[in-house]
């Protein structure tokens, strides 16, 4: 598998490219402001792009969208309540399947009414429901701490803790993590009742 991490955009955005090799099919996630090293890299590895995925309808995620579809072709796939042009709508457990690879949607609403984790190979694609040591904020329209609870209290520390996280900031102490180290070492994700997170994160 080709993963490839593309730290690009004034705010620090993570973009991923991934393929089932070079020369391969494949899908880019969260295309942000200043693409260009991204088309570049796909030219040269040959990726032939099929999706474009965003894990939610933030502008900084979905900046990209119309260049790396003009450039590959590539159709744009988000959750189906996101405000934002999309080819292929989505919802939790929905799966998009490309070359010999696929991913797994799974709906995680807080950071935003649409948001969602995309998990393949291994690997989970957060945006911003987790990042590396921190979670996503929630004091923006369409943000609800309530869901983000129940969102990464459920089928975020349910994932598997070997698979590697890959967020969609460089925010934290490393590029990438995996859900184990986030369990233990995350304090958003240290156990607390829905009512005290809800406190916590408004603090």
């Amino acid at each position: 598998m080709l993963l490839e991490q593309f730290n690009i955009g004034p705010y620090q955005n993570f973009t991923y490219l991934v393929a089932e090799s070079e020369g391969g099919e494949g899908v880019v996630i969260d295309p942000s402001f200043g693409i260009e090293p991204v088309l570049t890299a796909i030219d040269e590895r040959r990726v032939k792009v099929r999706f474009v995925l965003n894990t939610h309808s933030h502008p900084d995620h979905i900046a990209g969208n119309a260049d790396v579809r003009d450039r590959t072709g590539a159709k744009i796939v988000a959750h189906r309540s996101a405000p934002l042009h999309q080819d292929v709508s989505v919802d939790d457990g929905s799966r998009v399947d490309f070359g010999r690879l696929h991913l797994q949607v799974v709906h995680t609403p807080g950071h935003t009414p649409d948001s969602v984790l995309y998990v393949f190979e291994g690997h989970v694609a957060t945006g911003d429901t987790l990042f590396v040591g921190e979670c996503g904020r929630t004091d923006l329209p369409g943000g609800d701490p309530g869901a983000l609870y129940e969102s990464l209290f459920g089928p975020v520390v349910q994932l598997d803790d070997a698979i590697v996280v890959l967020p969609g900031h460089d925010y934290g102490a490393t590029p990438t993590s995996t859900i184990g180290r986030e369990k233990k070492e995350n304090y958003v994700l240290q156990p607390r009742t829905k009512e005290a997170f809800i406190r916590f994160l408004k603090e």
